[in-house]
Order: structure tokens, then sequence, then C-alpha cells
């Protein structure tokens, strides 16, 4: 282990348990405290590798009040790993305010390369270039739902999603972006694995009778031809047109339901 770190940001498997590194077990072993989001989740690998060192719970409700304690633990000398539940610590996961204050305190850090759901997932889906944004779990509210697709309509749209909200998501893309293509990567690494690209139509079809495990979805970046509901609404606005007369025209236009273009104009 390089002993000249004193604090590692540890990525843990995503699902696959022998996707762990030979260095993150190293170091696992070495350090003296492990912060972890969820110390039972953590035990589980700790346990599958016989690491014996202590751990102590590190997540969104008390990043604040934890950091003064560790940052003592490390001005005395004591080495800390921080992991998440699986994949890399800090992608949609807690990290920044304990990152933070370790910069502050001239407190030398390092990041294990491992597994991440967001990696993984792309290197398995054909793209045409390299751009793509990646905005962490969808927003569950309507309008910045809507914000996000329409300000992010020419790149690909990378986001986390969970099994019970995805369908209803993939809905909401459709009204703004219609039946565009989607990748949709689900139970990554795991006995389940399932990658699926399509129209939203189609994979909405393809899990009809319902979808289960941790999801990863792209909304691939538009086309030309390609509707946007919302750019397309607004200006029809901009010439006099009224929520009831838009809802006829672009649901006749792009066979769309023509409540939900009506509630996109409100």
């Amino acid at each position: 282990m390089q002993r000249e770190f004193q604090f590692y940001i540890v990525p843990t498997p995503i699902g696959n348990m022998s996707d762990i590194t030979l260095r993150a077990i190293e170091v696992l072993k070495n350090v003296d405290l492990i912060a972890c989001e969820d110390t039972r989740t953590t035990q589980n690998i700790l346990n599958h590798y016989d690491i014996k060192t202590k751990t102590v719970s590190y997540h969104k409700y008390n990043e604040k009040s934890k950091v003064d304690e560790l940052i003592s633990l490390l001005n005395t000398g004591k080495k800390i790993a921080l992991v998440s539940d699986a994949g890399t610590p800090m992608i949609c996961d807690p990290g920044a305010i304990i990152l933070k204050a370790l910069r502050e305190n001239n407190i030398k850090t390092t990041s294990l390369a491992g597994p991440c759901a967001v990696t993984t997932f792309l290197s398995q889906i054909p793209r045409d270039n390299e751009i793509f944004t990646f905005v962490g779990f969808f927003p569950k509210t309507t309008q910045k739902s809507q914000e996000l697709l329409l300000n992010h309509s020419k790149t690909n749209l990378v986001f986390y999603e969970s099994p019970n909200r995805i369908i209803d998501t993939l809905k909401l893309i459709k009204q703004v972006r219609g039946n565009v293509k989607i990748a949709l990567g689900r139970e990554l690494t795991k006995l389940f694995e399932e990658i699926v690209i399509d129209n939203i139509d189609n994979i909405i079809e393809h899990f009809k009778d319902g979808i289960k495990g941790e999801i990863v979805c792209m909304v691939y970046q538009a086309e030309d031809g390609d509707i946007d509901i919302i750019t397309k609404i607004s200006k029809l606005k901009t010439k006099g047109f009224k929520s009831k007369e838009i809802a006829t025209i672009l649901s006749t236009l792009y066979d769309l339901n023509k409540n939900d273009v009506y509630k996109l104009t409100m």
C-alpha cells in the first residue's frame, strides 16, 4: 500500500463480488478505519475477504457531523478509507463534504480505480461519439424533468433510476422527446444482467410484466427530425396559439396523447 496517502477513496463491487480489485482489498486491510455509507452492507464485503478493519457510519445524513471526527483521526496519523454501498464514492454517493475538508487540511488523498455503474454501462452501449451528460438520479418533479430533457436534448443523457419509477420516467421522456431511442441496463455484473436498446414504446412493452434491479439509462441525443415537444410548444405559444389548440395540433401531427401534450403547455 502507498503509505504516503492518508485517505483512500475505494470503489467496491456494484454486484459481482469478484469485481473488487487486489489493491482495494490491500487498502481496506491496512487502513485504520473504513468510513461506510452503510456498515452492514460493507461488512458483507469485508467478511467475504476476511478483512477485520473497524468501520464507522458515514452517509448523507451525518456527513457534516462526522467530518471533524475523521479529520481529527487523520491529524493523529491514522489512515482512513471511504467506501459507498456499491461502486465508486462521490458518484451519486456521499463524500463531497469530507473531500473539501481534506483539501483544506492538506491531507493527502487518493482514489483507487474500480467499479462504477456508469462506465460499466456505457462500455456496452454503441454511440456515435464520446460526449454524454451524466445527471445522477432522474428528477422527481415533472417540471425539472422537462427542463433537463430540453436542455440536454443534443447530447446523450445518462441517469440512474429506480425500478418502481422507470416506466413513468420513460413515458415522461416520450412526452417531451417523442418515441426516441433508449439504452437501459439493469442488474449490471449480476446473474440477471440485461441491456436493452430500443425505442421507448418497445422498451416499455419489453418490461410490461415488471422490472427489477438498479437501473442505468441513456437517452440518445436528438437527431434531425426528432420531436422536441417543449420547443414546439414554445414556438406555437409565441404565435398566439392557446393550450388546447397546441395540444390538438401536436397530438395530431406526432401521434401523441392529447392530454399529455396539454399538461406540458401549462
